[in-house]
């Protein structure tokens, strides 16, 4: 298993002041590293800064310093154009499953678009098969392909949302939230789907979350972020069952049961 086949290494964000406000720092000084097949799960409220580290991991958010090794390489520095061919390698799931979907599209332009870009030499029928094939994967019938995304329910959105994701065939798949708009017990759903995803395909997740009972069940390893700093950090059973840093007990004290 390859340590460092996603490396980050001090990385900062801030934003700049407005109105004449201080600047506010996103992200302070964050370093860590996501083992080649497995899990780290990225934890803290909203406002931690966890999601501006996924959104700059996949270049959607520019750091102000700092440097993100994919594979060797920093991502950083590379321009627009070279960074493309890694676009479909590195993935990205959203929170929203109502927000993230275009209510015009059918399902097999939403999941197939990606295709269409990347594997450009694909027929039709080829994207339509291959649509097929990943909407079963997620759990879902072939014949969403010609619905669109208002006639599913949360969770089957999200499905349709890690099909989107699983089109390109990533090694990496940066999980924001992926499950706190959905009730519980389609929680559970959603990350046993993961799962078996993870292992079929040998898939690489920085699982991001303000759950820790969520994130315990997936992850192997967890950082707690808090004001976007990394106050705690080791394998997910020693943060959930013997959690040093007064945060980790505060986020662990309001945490739901996942079944």
């Amino acid at each position: 298993m390859n340590r460092d086949f996603l490396k980050i290494s001090n990385l900062s964000v801030v934003f700049p002041s407005k109105r004449g406000s201080p600047p506010v720092i996103a992200v302070n000084d964050v370093s860590f590293s996501v083992p080649e097949g497995g899990t780290v799960g990225l934890v803290g409220e909203s406002g931690s800064g966890k999601t501006t580290i996924g959104r700059t991991l996949v270049r959607l958010q520019e750091a102000t310093s700092g440097g993100v090794e994919y594979q060797g390489r920093d991502i950083l520095k590379m321009s627009a154009s070279e960074f493309l061919p890694l676009r479909k390698e590195i993935q990205m799931i959203f929170q929203d499953p109502y927000g993230s979907l275009n209510p015009r599209l059918t399902i097999f332009e939403i999941v197939g678009e990606p295709m269409e870009i990347h594997f450009p030499q694909l027929k039709k029928a080829e994207r339509r098969e291959k649509v097929a094939a990943l909407l079963g994967d997620v759990g879902l019938t072939p014949d969403a392909m010609e619905r669109r995304p208002q006639e599913f329910s949360g969770g089957q959105r999200q499905r349709i949302g890690i099909a989107r994701a699983l089109a390109v065939e990533p090694r990496l798949i940066i999980c924001d939230e992926p499950v706190s708009a959905l009730d519980v017990s389609v929680q559970a759903q959603i990350v046993n789907l993961l799962q078996d995803l993870q292992e079929q395909r040998g898939l690489t997740y920085l699982f991001i979350a303000h759950d820790l009972a969520v994130v315990e069940h997936i992850s192997q390893e967890i950082l707690v972020l808090h004001h976007g700093s990394i106050v705690e950090s080791g394998k997910a059973e020693a943060i959930c069952h013997n959690p040093q840093h007064p945060y980790t007990k505060k986020l662990l004290a309001s945490v739901p049961v996942l079944s």
